[in-house]
């Protein structure tokens, strides 16, 4: 069966910047998450924080379109960094964030894991979509923990249904298609969390 082609674009789909184009480019393990699972994402999350995104700190480890980060960047959180690897993908995200003006969102051209060995702490939440069937998150897991204060939340998108490490919980999870997608929280120390 062929491949259907991804979309030229996406769009953020709430927020300030509603309704604005992110540029899709055809390069290899970049796959933009799915309205319909950003929607659910972002209901979850607005659930968990009391409907309330200000003073939320951001990092989108796999940007590629953008489409994560700038939608919280579109909720109104206090700060999002996007980092990303591929130069092209890049250039359009620091586009998009002079074309809205958004002075809270960082874009930062690095790979995931070597920007894991330098990143400042503090996030509340850390979105993860890396390419998938490459291993990442076995990777990106015991790294995490330095970057996350106890109760900081990470989103992680997968081809496969994610079993929580130590020392986090699973919080929410479903599946659109082949993506599964999964909302845990850091909670070191925590009985309930699995070991």
């Amino acid at each position: 069966m062929k491949k259907k082609p991804p979309p030229q674009q996406v769009r953020i789909i709430g927020g300030e910047y509603r309704r604005t184009p992110l540029a899709v480019l055809e390069a290899p393990g970049l796959r933009p998450t799915p309205d319909r699972v950003r929607e659910t994402l972002f209901n979850w999350l607005a659930h968990l924080w009391g409907q309330d995104f200000t003073g939320r700190r951001v990092l989108d480890l796999f940007a590629g379109t953008g489409a994560l980060g700038m939608e919280a960047a579109s909720r109104g959180v206090a700060h999002a960094t996007l980092v990303e690897s591929h130069a092209a993908a890049v250039q359009g995200l620091r586009a998009t964030v002079t074309r809205l003006k958004a002075a809270h969102v960082d874009v930062i051209q690095a790979d995931a894991l070597a920007y894991l060995g330098t990143a400042p702490g503090g996030w509340d939440l850390v979105l993860l979509d890396p390419p998938f069937g490459q291993e990442w998150l076995a990777r990106l897991w015991p790294r995490l923990p330095r970057l996350l204060a106890p109760g900081s939340l990470v989103y992680v998108e997968d081809d496969q249904p994610v079993e929580p490490p130590a020392d986090f919980a699973m919080l929410r999870a479903a599946r659109a298609g082949a993506v599964h997608y999964h909302v845990l929280q850091y909670r070191p120390g925590d009985a309930s969390s699995p070991t």
